[in-house]
């Protein structure tokens, strides 16, 4: 179906994490799946969890998921805008795929009007070339000390001139009160632009619920176009730290154990979405000795230890100390315990950072790091963000399997990480193993189906054990838009909406 330029229609919440994302997904999966050429879009994404487009830019992990629901490869111009905290106060910020800056908040809030003409380039080139552009919004309408120069919102729904449904989550409470105070709290021509309400994350009985539906339309004047239930686990990206990805949960008799470091600014915590999918393995989130402690594995010892990405890698270890999680680390690493550092924890597992060029904190030139790998980071102004495919050289101690293994990845990071005893810094390492210790700045690796299946394997043969049969993750993705999909098109009216967007 073809159009000489696109309609649209953007899916706004009463709150952050009212379900946006997975309604923006399922409408491209929906629509895709009747024949339209869709894409997502969001102005301004606020998050420390991004990917690599083919082209080398980066954007945020929401829109690629919900790229990959409509069938079609990561555009940058699906996210034009990307705010990645590195502290609670500060923000790096990325336009178009590339960082232009860090910005504490103030200074990008009178900044961001600049960027209005750069949003608007991005939105119309993508809607010339697609049918339907679903359009997400960030947190609510309705945070009135915002509104002021909003880009994201109904300042963009108003910019764009485009439809609004408005998403509230029941299944945190008050999911009227919050729809109705939304609405009231904005302006009379952006409460005009919301054509319906959807309630989502439903668990229940529907009839108990019709009163209340019935009344929100009469006070509001806006009708009830769903009631979402809520769907259990989906095997689709997450968006940020919000996630329930990063809470432990407890499988009934696992055959492995990985624990992860939860890092202050933990980025791209998707790498472990197919490690938590897998009945056979419990993996666990923590961020204390304590936390650790209490996990069945700490009375003889986890199998796998991973270090996770960090937005602040310097922070981060300045943690790892306070927490005396370093010297649990450094411990394991003394037992033999199999342990991988992804990006900033490829870093942290090196033994120096050095930071002449205040990238990361302005306290410190340098910081001794944790010593396990034979390696040093040296933080610079460039940022590397790319997709990857190459084969693995040979490797030797516990990882040895891994050699010549093909895998497909992408790298986003500040720094170059070289060899301790070398002084050129153009010799930049980008996949390291010593022993029982691997740091590698690949971002995706676990998504590598035969480098996954090895990694059980041989972790498992530590045990004297054999892994189960599973089910690769990239295919529980799929079957988790299709999933969304069904139960998201059962449960709303998509003949209004589609009357809405004007196809």
């Amino acid at each position: 179906m073809s159009n000489t330029f696109a309609h649209s229609i953007m899916i706004q919440g009463t709150m952050s994490n009212a379900g946006k994302s997975l309604v923006v997904a399922a409408l491209c999966r929906i629509f895709r799946n009747e024949g339209y050429r869709i894409a997502p879009f969001k102005s301004q994404n606020m998050a420390l969890n991004s990917g690599v487009t083919l082209d080398g830019l980066e954007m945020g992990r929401a829109q690629i998921m919900q790229a990959q629901a409509a069938g079609i490869e990561a555009d940058v111009r699906m996210n034009p805008i990307l705010l990645k905290p590195t502290s609670h106060h500060a923000s790096q910020v990325i336009v178009l795929g590339e960082p232009v800056a860090t910005m504490k908040a103030q200074e990008y809030f009178s900044y961001r009007t600049s960027l209005i003409p750069k949003i608007k380039e991005a939105y119309y080139s993508l809607a010339s070339e697609h049918d339907i552009i679903i359009i997400e919004g960030a947190g609510s309408p309705a945070e009135i000390n915002l509104r002021a120069n909003d880009i994201v919102n109904m300042g963009l729904a108003e910019l764009l001139n485009v439809p609004v449904l408005l998403v509230g989550d029941i299944d945190r409470g008050g999911v009227f009160a919050s729809l109705y105070g939304t609405v009231e709290l904005i302006s009379k021509s952006e409460r005009n632009r919301i054509k319906g309400f959807l309630i989502n994350k439903f668990r229940g009985s529907l009839e108990l619920l019709q009163d209340g539906l019935t009344q929100i339309a009469e006070l509001t004047k806006i009708p009830v176009l769903g009631v979402i239930p809520f769907i259990e686990r989906l095997y689709i990206d997450d968006e940020d730290s919000l996630s329930e990805q990063l809470i432990t949960v407890q499988k009934k008799n696992p055959l492995l154990h990985i624990a992860v470091v939860r890092l202050p600014y933990i980025s791209n915590f998707t790498d472990f979405n197919a490690l938590t999918h897998l009945p056979f393995v419990q993996v666990s989130f923590f961020e204390s000795r304590e936390e650790y402690n209490k996990n069945e594995f700490a009375a003889t010892t986890v199998d796998l230890l991973i270090l996770p990405g960090t937005k602040n890698t310097i922070n981060a270890l300045l943690w790892l100390r306070q927490t005396k999680i370093d010297t649990l680390i450094q411990r394991l690493a003394k037992q033999g315990t199999p342990i991988i550092g992804i990006c900033g924890g490829f870093q942290l597992l090196g033994d120096v950072i050095y930071d002449t060029d205040k990238i990361e904190n302005t306290e410190f030139d340098c910081v001794k790091a944790l010593s396990l790998l034979p390696v040093k980071t040296i933080f610079t102004k460039e940022k590397t963000h790319m997709q990857v495919t190459q084969k693995l050289p040979n490797i030797k101690g516990f990882f040895k399997s891994f050699s010549h293994c093909e895998i497909q990845f992408y790298e986003i990071h500040h720094g170059k990480t070289i060899l301790l005893e070398e002084e050129n810094s153009d010799h930049e390492i980008h996949f390291f193993a010593d022993d029982c210790i691997l740091g590698t700045y690949a971002h995706g690796l676990f998504d590598n189906d035969a480098l996954l299946h090895t990694l059980l394997t041989i972790l498992a043969k530590r045990k004297g054990s054999t892994i189960p049969e599973y089910q690769s993750y990239s295919a529980l993705r799929e079957q988790g838009y299709e999933r969304l999909a069904e139960v998201v098109s059962h449960s709303v009216d998509i003949k209004t909406i589609k009357k809405i967007i004007g196809c």
